[in-house]
């Protein structure tokens, strides 16, 4: 093909803590649908991507699990890759930023910023935990906001009102990591010089590299002043060392972007391709980041000015998206709605999910919405009623009454030029990422496919010998607008498509869509798509809920008292919150399935509340039903296995038959505080 094109692209780097979700793979989709396109095309198009394997939270979380860092984030990448694989992503390489390539990477870039006097050291105040002895990040740190005094806070901003301030601000601070109090204490920390860069980066924000939503918005930063930016770390941290020095890391956002480079340096050796002739100041190849917007910062002002200060190229553009809410909401955990990319696959085909995503991305930053019900409306309308349609309407009439052969001729050009003409707006619409139009244009194409189909009627043709030849020509006809279909949605269906192309005996490069087949021989038509049932869907909303319960189950024996004999000390504003109430056991009733859980009907005053509670071991429920307990009112519902339970009974006693609830003094009324 002439000017063939030289391009590398990239999705934002799966942090190693934990499994992939559907927001993941909404990115993962965008840009491998885009590389599918541009590889069709016929353009040299590579695809790599890493784990981001650096940071204190994966050092924290592989302490707890009693394993190295190393030997967490190298499960994680491989349950990554496995999902990755399944969703049909097609990767050219995928690596981890904690690689012998990012490290040598990631120190060239510090030195050749640290000599060209982009890097600068001082002093700073900083949290310090002292039981854990170590610095913590803001996100670390909980307290009391000083704007607008919400509880429960991090240490960079307040979810309640939206403020922004330093840890150090926060009213009682408190680790996450340990629950101490931190200290202020001093450590030399290094910052690049940002500011450095702000007349380039102007210049390079306006370039047409970013979507002009993220241009405006990185507008604000200017306006406010570019401020060095710190890029170090202090000792325990999981990372690379900073090079001449003794207890300093590279802070994870210094390190992560350049695992880009590192994954395809890996990729580079392994195929013996040139990695300068993509990175190097003077090339000409094109870099695409496909990023989320809430990482827009790190991609559109600090990595450029890195690469810019360092000697390398800057990215061609870094095209952001917004986030994935489903059925309207943000993700929910406790409605089923955050669902595992493993959790989907092992309900629903990965298919479903490739294709109603780019029915509806556009080149835009906003929001995309997961509505279950019209998911499966239009996956089963599209793909099942009108593409395969088409297929299964005209592919027996070939087999079994013209030897499986396609008719020699093409009964309606007009109708042929039409959707081979469409081939050249379709591919401007995926290139700049419009895949929702693009979809419209190839499913307005598939309705036209039906009409000409259902106007023929070839079921009637092919029974009179005069008009039999009329039925091949139809079915004949049918079956290249089908191929031409398939041509267009090959980049987001890829496994459907392979299945077409064994069906059609060919395999479809972008310019057969120009292409008639005539007189061709065509295989047996075989069922290429099941419908979505919405049964599957339901089943994978339950399963996410039992995710989360199995999680909370897993992390219960972490909060048992028996594990210590003393446990972690609260301050007294934390027990005021907790609010006890006297309450009348109404109903008390057996739980089938359950060894230990009873479940209760508790009075508090003109309120009953649902609670199971783990008696069954002391008490029958004939001997608690009319007695006063105590219970925690206050306390979350939580959905369980047999229902929700909506408080915690108080119980005493060492365990099985010497557990007693507490039968408070007569007197005492249903919904009474306790004091």
């Amino acid at each position: 093909m002439s000017n063939k094109r030289k391009i590398l692209a990239t999705s934002a780097l799966p942090y190693a803590n934990g499994s992939l979700h559907l927001g993941h793979l909404l990115e993962h989709i965008q840009t491998d649908i885009w590389v599918r396109f541009q590889r069709l095309r016929g353009h040299e198009a590579y695809y790599v991507c890493a784990d981001d394997a650096h940071g204190t939270p994966i050092m924290l979380k592989a302490q707890q699990m009693g394993i190295t860092p190393e030997e967490m984030v190298d499960q994680v990448q491989k349950e990554h890759m496995a999902d990755f694989a399944d969703f049909l992503i097609e990767f050219d390489n995928y690596h981890s930023t904690h690689s012998d390539e990012n490290k040598t990477l990631a120190e060239l870039i510090y030195n050749r910023l640290n000599d060209a006097g982009h890097i600068k050291s001082k002093v700073i105040e900083q949290l310090f935990d002292p039981e854990k002895e170590m610095f913590l990040p803001d996100r670390f740190v909980k307290g009391t906001c000083p704007k607008c005094k919400a509880v429960d806070q991090y240490g960079d901003s307040c979810d309640a009102c939206g403020a922004t301030y330093s840890p150090t601000e926060l009213i009682t601070p408190q680790s996450s990591v340990s629950g101490a109090t931190p200290i202020l204490k001093e450590s030399e920390h290094f910052f690049f010089q940002l500011p450095h860069f702000s007349d380039m980066l102007q210049t390079w924000l306006r370039s047409g590299a970013l979507q002009e939503q993220m241009a405006n918005k990185l507008q604000e930063w200017f306006e406010e002043g570019l401020q060095a930016w710190d890029i170090s770390r202090d000792a325990p941290y999981f990372g690379f060392q900073i090079p001449g020095t003794e207890n300093k890391y590279f802070y994870v956002w210094l390190d992560a972007p350049i695992g880009y480079m590192g994954s395809f340096k890996n990729m580079c050796d392994k195929k013996g391709l040139d990695f300068d002739t993509y990175w190097a100041k003077d090339s000409d190849a094109e870099v695409y980041h496909f990023i989320g917007k809430d990482i827009i910062y790190f991609h559109s002002l600090f990595w450029p000015a890195m690469l810019e200060g360092a000697g390398f190229r800057k990215p061609t553009a870094i095209n952001a998206h917004g986030f994935l809410t489903v059925n309207g909401t943000k993700m929910s955990k406790s409605k089923g709605t955050f669902v595992k990319a493993r959790t989907y696959l092992d309900h629903l085909q990965p298919e479903y999910l490739r294709y109603y995503f780019a029915a509806k991305l556009t080149s835009r930053v906003d929001d995309l919405d997961l509505n279950l019900e019209d998911f499966s409306q239009r996956v089963n309308s599209d793909l099942v009623g009108k593409f395969v349609n088409i297929a299964s309407r005209c592919a027996g009439f070939i087999s079994k009454q013209f030897d499986g052969k396609l008719s020699d001729s093409i009964i309606d050009q007009a109708l042929a030029d039409e959707f081979v003409a469409a081939g050249d707006k379709i591919a401007e619409l995926y290139e700049t990422r419009e895949y929702g139009k693009a979809i419209r244009e190839i499913m307005a194409l598939a309705d036209k496919a039906n009409v000409f189909i259902a106007d023929e009627e070839p079921w009637v043709l092919a029974k009179a010998e005069e008009t039999k030849e009329r039925a091949h020509q139809v079915c004949s006809l049918g079956i290249n607008l089908f191929k031409i279909l398939a041509v267009y949605l090959k980049p987001v269906l890829p496994a459907l498509t392979a299945k077409v192309e064994s069906f059609l005996n060919i395999e479809l490069q972008w310019s057969d869509h120009a292409v008639l087949l005539q007189g061709h021989a065509i295989e047996k038509f075989k069922p290429l798509m099941q419908r979505i049932e919405p049964k599957k869907i339901e089943a994978m909303v339950e399963a996410s809920k039992e995710d989360l319960a199995a999680q909370q189950a897993a992390a219960a024996p972490e909060t048992e008292l028996s594990k210590d004999p003393i446990s972690e000390e609260i301050e007294y504003p934390d027990f005021a919150k907790v609010d006890l109430r006297i309450a009348k056991i109404a109903k008390a009733e057996h739980v089938e399935g359950a060894d230990k859980l009873l479940k209760l009907q508790l009075d508090i005053g003109g309120e009953t509340r649902q609670v199971f509670a783990g008696i069954k071991s002391a008490y029958s429920p004939e001997q608690l039903e009319g007695k006063l307990t105590v219970m925690v009112a206050n306390l979350k519902p939580r959905k369980m296995r047999f229902g929700m339970s909506e408080g915690m009974v108080l119980a005493a006693g060492p365990g099985g038959e010497d557990l007693w609830i507490l039968n408070p003094e007569d007197g005492a009324q249903p919904g009474m505080r306790v004091k």
